[in-house]
């Protein structure tokens, strides 16, 4: 049987839902459609919704002429790297806070609060005279570093979410059968913790993968920059190449939605096991 009282009411709310689906991927669609376009069809009149003619120009010449690959192995590099080495700092720093209490510990937590609160560009110029100083510029080592410690504020808040849902049991009964503290927290714990630090260390490595300021300020040798950096380049003070930079962006998000997608289950399971203290 319909109920008729609701049925208006879901129509109007899977409306604006497809509504909303819409917009939300019609701009992916028409990177997309533009990336397999030919350069010279993107601005044909008639405009072309869906390319007549497939064309893999675009892609072809990122890695002729432009050598997107060597920027999609220093984006790899990079953001594996600072994701796992942030994910590791935090889950340490956020097993501390969770269950210890200390007289600064509540001036810890702000610091990292507020951290989140201040545009990343305002450290630009400070950072990119340490980094002068330590010789780590143009280093893919030196961003790395960068990229660990605007990932470990953010993390360790979200891991500690997760702390505070395990019960302190469980590593009390681990530590009694013989297990040190660090024992019973890897052996123990981190199993159980599982999807929180999957769905932490895809969030890291998103944010390192897709960074642009701090990439573009500390890199500057082509050997040494990473994809949002190659996508800054191609707009010049002239011209913007929009089949290279729609083919280019295609790439860029591939990596993300697979990883995505085949994470799917941790990253809600994770969401949803550091959502609610029990």
């Amino acid at each position: 049987m319909i109920d008729t009282e609701t049925t208006p009411a879901r129509i109007t709310r899977f409306a604006f839902l497809g509504l909303w689906l819409v917009i939300s991927l019609f701009p992916l669609y028409w990177i997309v459609a533009t990336s397999l376009k030919a350069p010279g069809a993107i601005f044909r009149y008639p405009l072309e919704y869906w390319p007549v003619e497939l064309s893999f120009e675009n892609y072809v010449s990122l890695f002729e002429t432009a050598d997107f690959g060597t920027y999609v192995v220093n984006s790899l590099l990079v953001a594996t790297a600072a994701a796992t080495v942030a994910t590791l700092i935090s889950l340490l720093s956020a097993y501390v806070l969770a269950r210890f209490e200390f007289r600064s510990k509540s001036a810890v937590l702000m610091a990292f609060l507020v951290t989140q609160m201040i545009p990343a560009f305002i450290a630009l110029g400070p950072l990119y005279l340490l980094m002068v100083q330590l010789k780590l510029v143009d280093n893919r080592f030196g961003l790395v570093l960068v990229y660990i410690a605007v990932c470990i504020p953010f993390c360790t808040i979200m891991l500690r979410g997760f702390f505070a849902n395990i019960p302190d049991a469980l590593e009390e009964a681990a530590m009694i059968d013989g297990c040190s503290r660090l024992g019973a927290l890897f052996k123990v714990i981190v199993p159980v913790m599982k999807p929180g630090i999957v769905a932490a260390f895809i969030f890291n490595f998103v944010n390192c993968w897709n960074e642009l300021f701090l990439a573009v300020t500390l890199m500057n040798k082509d050997e040494n920059k990473t994809i949002p950096t190659a996508l800054n380049g191609f707009i010049t003070s002239f011209n913007i190449d929009w089949g290279s930079m729609s083919a280019a962006a295609v790439l860029t998000i591939l990596p993300t939605m697979i990883l995505f997608a085949f994470a799917s289950r941790y990253i809600v399971q994770g969401l949803t096991a550091g959502a609610v203290k029990g």
